[in-house]
């Protein structure tokens, strides 16, 4: 169905620094209607909090609703950071009150790393790459979900913003002790970002945003590429890492189509001095795969998997912690 008869449907995309609402109609191309909330959904000791999420979502569907003159909507989709391991709250009430409240049954929850991928790929097999202050890979050969890293500043996110902020900081340090592989140049961005080194730990361990400040100093790295060996060489590591990350994941190729490779997040505005190694990295260690730029943002991914379920299938694996689905 296309046009003006197809079904309404609503994406949802809840992350660390708000939360997306998007209604349209259940078609490529539709105009979308979107709402934004700079208020994070909580999360708890039960996990992300469901009725934090129904108090923006409910308001917010009533006005998308009168914006685009919808009279129902026939399926949502949720992605939400933290889904796979914080999502039973949701699992458990979500159903119900869309049900109740707007007379919606058919409804998808998806961690955000999946409708990074719906946005970026749509039903096509490879491999996303979600790179921020975090790093994660998410690949399906369109029969499961295969994942990579993403295990946080402390356990991994090799090659993520905070990794190389981390990884600058550390070499600005030894340039400080005099400790070998050090950097000159990154002591004094150190020093202008955040004043003296022995003021660091202080500004930096007690803080509950540890990986954003890390990762704050990452633009402080590609700045100083191209003229420092040592903050090329941190670039180098962490596209190594990036590309690594991404072949763990991306299915192999068929006799019908390549897999492709998507990436995605803030970290490329680091422009050059990251994606020129990362380029290379990709052709030695994905010389099978096509490296494409995302169709789409993780809202557009909520919106697409809606779309497939209104219409009868959301086109990607279903997986209990990834991609959980509820028809009515």
């Amino acid at each position: 169905m296309t046009g003006r008869g197809a079904p309404w449907v609503l994406g949802v995309d809840s992350g660390g620094s708000g939360v997306r609402f998007a209604l349209r109609r259940a078609t490529a191309g539709a105009p979308v209607e979107v709402i934004t909330s700079k208020e994070p959904v909580r999360t708890g000791p039960a996990g992300i909090d469901a009725a934090h999420l129904l108090a923006q979502l409910l308001p917010a569907v009533e006005e998308l609703s009168v914006r685009a003159g919808a009279e129902r909507i026939a399926a949502v989709a949720v992605g939400a950071a933290g889904m796979a391991t914080l999502g039973d709250g949701l699992r458990a009430e979500l159903p119900g009150a869309l049900a109740r409240s707007m007379g919606v049954r058919t409804l998808a929850l998806a961690a955000d790393a999946v409708t990074a991928y719906a946005g970026a790929l749509g039903r096509r097999a490879g491999v996303v790459v979600a790179a921020g202050t975090g790093m994660i890979a998410l690949g399906t050969d369109l029969s499961g979900w295969r994942r990579a890293d993403g295990w946080g500043h402390l356990l991994g996110d090799s090659g993520s913003g905070a990794w190389i902020g981390r990884a600058g900081l550390d070499a600005a340090l030894r340039h400080h002790d005099g400790r070998p592989n050090g950097s000159a140049a990154l002591l004094a961005r150190l020093e202008t970002a955040f004043g003296t080194p022995g003021e660091l730990p202080g500004l930096l361990y007690p803080r509950g945003d540890r990986a954003a400040v890390l990762a704050s100093f990452a633009p402080e790295v590609a700045a100083c590429a191209q003229s420092d060996p040592a903050a090329a060489g941190i670039l180098r590591d962490a596209a190594r890492h990036i590309a690594g990350t991404a072949a763990a994941v991306c299915p192999p190729p068929d006799t019908d189509e390549q897999p492709q490779v998507a990436l995605t997040g803030g970290l490329l505005k680091l422009g050059e001095p990251l994606l020129v190694p990362l380029e290379e990295e990709f052709r030695r260690q994905l010389p099978y795969a096509r490296v494409v730029e995302a169709a789409g943002d993780p809202l557009e991914g909520a919106l697409r998997i809606a779309s497939g379920l209104a219409e009868g299938e959301p086109g990607l694996p279903l997986d209990a912690r990834m991609l959980w689905v509820v028809t009515g």
